[in-house]
């Protein structure tokens, strides 16, 4: 009877897919960043790197901008998230969007497996101004 339970329960926890944690880069630094298309008169200066302010995942490539609307907001003293559902239809891909500079001036995304179902975003303030640590933990 023992082995019976042993067996189901081993069947259940093997269908149930193991979350994978994603990164977005800290920042983008400032060698990384050029500005080519200024006027002759103007000499360009990157004084700092862009550092990570936000993230989320996307209903299709950064192009696309979809932004996703629904989710679900948790708050505490120190850090807060942010819960999405990613069950629905995806014709263009799942995207991980990171966002640079305290208006998300630059993006970097990438494709998101298509089998995840949920990813849950943990923000906690960063030490730069307008910097935040985020945890990223899909299923």
């Amino acid at each position: 009877m023992l082995n019976k339970y042993l067996v189901l329960l081993m069947l259940h926890s093997s269908a149930i897919p193991p979350a994978m944690s994603f990164e977005c880069p800290d920042a983008i630094p400032q060698s990384a960043i050029r500005i080519t298309a200024a006027s002759t008169d103007w000499v360009p200066y990157v004084a700092s790197p862009l550092y990570l302010h936000a993230a989320a995942p996307m209903d299709g490539p950064p192009e696309m901008k979809g932004e996703l609307a629904e989710f679900k907001e948790t708050r505490g003293k120190n850090e807060w998230s942010y819960s999405y559902a990613l069950d629905g239809a995806f014709p263009n891909g799942k995207w991980l969007q990171c966002t640079y500079g305290e208006h998300n001036q630059v993006t970097l995304s990438r494709r998101l497996p298509d089998e995840i179902q949920a990813c849950k975003f943990v923000y906690r303030k960063g030490s730069k101004a307008g910097q935040h640590q985020i945890t990223i933990q899909c299923k």
